[in-house]
């Protein structure tokens, strides 16, 4: 008997599991059928909800593929990073500061993502031409926008601050010292 799409279908709440074999190869356990880093980008990009484990260890390899896909993405065009970027995300890495360095771009980015599902809401059914005259003039709504944007990074880096001013009061205490 042949089962149609339809029963084959996950649950809505599901993850996609797509399991990676030695020969670097990826298998997408959905279609049954090898899938390349292209299609893995397209899921991404369709904020389909997936997870990539080693096929015969089970560890979660999810990062490593999606830090493939974005070392493609930097490589072969247009880069989202400068080399003086990347070197100062290098830098956090095992400094005091890694912890809320990654949650304040993490915060940043999700207001960002935010803001162009605005944006995209707000253009619906414009053609190019209009869309890029709504970009390039500076409309209240575009400036409201952009400075509910601006408003929200800087409350995130105020959060920021203000844990790590806890953290280190909390630091100091625990050696008896006050600030």
């Amino acid at each position: 008997m042949h089962k149609s799409k339809a029963d084959t279908a996950r649950p809505a709440d599901s993850v996609r599991v797509i399991k990676k074999y030695p020969n670097r190869r990826l298998y997408d356990t959905d279609t049954s059928s090898y899938i390349t880093l292209a299609e893995v980008k397209a899921l991404v990009m369709d904020n389909e909800r997936f997870v990539v484990r080693d096929a015969k260890t089970n560890e979660d390899l999810t990062r490593s593929i999606l830090l493939q896909i974005i070392l493609e993405e930097e490589t072969a065009g247009v880069p989202i990073f400068t080399e003086q970027v990347l070197a100062n995300i290098i830098r956090f890495y095992g400094h005091a500061m890694q912890d809320f360095m990654g949650s304040y771009l993490e915060k940043n980015v999700q207001i960002f993502m935010d803001l162009q599902h605005k944006m995209a809401e707000q253009s619906s059914g414009m053609n190019p031409e209009a869309w890029k005259q709504f970009v390039n003039t500076q409309s209240p709504m575009m400036q409201g926008m952009m400075g509910s944007y601006l408003e929200q990074s800087r409350s995130a880096f105020t959060q920021m601050q203000e844990q790590m001013q806890k953290n280190s009061e909390q630091m100091l205490a625990a050696f008896g010292l006050k600030r």
